[in-house]
């Protein structure tokens, strides 16, 4: 069992999302982040005054799933994130110890489904 932690640009998380479920990848968590990496932000003018910006807009994915199902995950993200310009994102992979379902108590990779 892996967890599957991606940072996306949040214009893609569509082509994201449409690239997993061709993979039969349909569960996963989305939440808002904030970031710098080599794209190293922006200036913008806000009242008269120039103000940096350095902390982007990111979509950070969690997706847990069994090890048969992570280079389909990986691709699909590959897929639907990619540009091809500076900022398209990060892919990380941890080991996971353990999965319970709190629901009905599965544990381990049935608990992921």
């Amino acid at each position: 069992m892996k967890l599957i932690i991606a940072y996306i640009q949040p214009e893609r998380l569509n082509s994201v999302k449409q690239a997993l479920y061709e993979r039969q990848v349909y569960k996963m968590s989305v939440s808002n982040a904030l970031g710098c990496g080599q794209q190293m932000g922006y200036q913008h003018l806000y009242r008269g005054a120039i103000e940096e910006v350095t902390l982007l807009k990111k979509v950070r994915l969690a997706i847990a799933v069994n090890d048969e199902f992570v280079q389909k995950t990986v691709d699909g993200i590959i897929e639907g994130a990619r540009t091809g310009d500076i900022g398209d994102g990060k892919i990380f992979i941890l080991p996971m110890d353990e999965c319970i379902r709190i629901r009905t108590g599965e544990k381990g990779p049935a608990a992921i489904g």
